[in-house]
């Protein structure tokens, strides 16, 4: 990677509000997925991604989703079943016009399904955008 591909995926990861000591849990990885955004995530976090089948708690959660990934719903349940109370969900799906791109809708449909919503969506990397949700009602 170059210093300046490198700086663009550090920037996209801090983007998603990752900082170092975090433990940030990796779904739907595939050979498709931004390896720059991955290696990003890791230098903000000193640590590597954990895969789907982590135990312990963790701080964040990824999703690479694709419209032929199965259910969203599915997904994003077994993210929250490990993620700390504060811990922010993302899901990364590829932009509008690329391959297995998702709507909007869909995603929205499935964070209700699994008592979530989406909150901000934007550009992370040339073939993908990211979705954070959060917890309902967290407001104190």
């Amino acid at each position: 990677m170059s210093s300046s591909t490198d700086d663009a995926a550090t920037q996209a990861a801090a983007r998603l509000g990752f900082t170092a000591g975090q433990v940030i849990q990796e779904f739907g990885y595939d050979d498709d997925v931004d390896e720059d955004l991955r290696s990003g995530i890791e230098g903000a976090t000193g640590t590597e991604l954990v895969d789907e089948d982590y135990d312990d708690v963790t701080d964040g959660a990824v999703i690479w989703f694709r419209d032929d990934d199965g259910d969203l719903t599915d997904f994003l349940v077994d993210a929250m079943t490990v993620l700390d109370d504060n811990g922010p969900i993302w899901v990364l799906t590829p932009k509008a016009g690329r391959s297995g791109h998702v709507s909007h809708s869909d995603i929205e449909e499935a964070a209700t399904t699994s008592g979530l919503h989406a909150m901000s969506t934007f550009s992370i990397a040339a073939d993908w955008s990211a979705t954070r949700l959060g917890t309902r009602g967290r407001g104190k």
